[in-house]
């Protein structure tokens, strides 16, 4: 068990009541049972997560659809354990609904994650995702700062050239500019490497 894997079940056993449904989840090595609780009604948030979760890091990509739905969820736990899937899924289409998410505007309080995830992938969506959440988000008045500092963060990861003028006008900003700063210096050694 990954740990992960274990601070997802610690989480929600006390959700399922530690039912037997919860330890036939953990246990079952069945990906067809797994995904049939991703359909079936009724099923409980918790054992969706858990199979969701299951098969994700498995590579099934029957589970990419219930992941991109925890990953936006307002619970940033569930985030947490929808974007390690998501990073090991190996879905195509994982960047595009992470760069979709942490887009959005009306969503930007539950960007976070998807926002770390996209600097996890590596993905051609990666970069402009990023610098498009940045921007809005350079206003000292934002109520976003952590948003904006995983967006500063994953730019300086990338290394990628297109980051530097929003960066740039990042370092007008006393609480980003550290951050900045350093993803600056960042893309110039890596530019310097290529």
């Amino acid at each position: 068990m990954d740990e992960e894997f274990r601070s997802l079940v610690d989480r929600v056993r006390s959700e399922s009541g530690g039912s037997t449904a919860f330890e036939r989840l953990i246990a079952t090595v069945d990906h067809g049972e797994l995904a049939a609780v991703l359909t079936e009604p009724q099923r409980p948030l918790w054992a969706r997560e858990i199979a969701a979760f299951r098969l994700g890091v498995a590579g099934d990509r029957r589970a990419f659809e219930s992941l991109v739905l925890l990953l936006n969820h307002r619970d940033p736990e569930r985030c947490v354990s929808a974007a390690h899937a998501l990073a090991r899924l190996g879905d195509p289409r994982t960047a595009r609904a992470a760069a979709a998410l942490a887009t959005n505007e009306l969503r930007t309080a539950y960007a976070l994650h998807p926002v770390r995830l996209l600097t996890a992938l590596r993905a051609p969506e990666s970069v402009p995702a990023l610098v498009k959440t940045l921007r809005p988000l350079l206003s000292p008045h934002t109520p976003y700062g952590r948003v904006a500092l995983a967006c500063i963060e994953g730019l300086g990861e990338l290394g990628d050239k297109r980051a530097v003028d929003v960066l740039t006008e990042a370092l007008a900003q006393p609480r980003l500019a550290r951050s900045a700063a350093w993803a600056l210096r960042r893309i110039e050694a890596s530019r310097g490497r290529s």
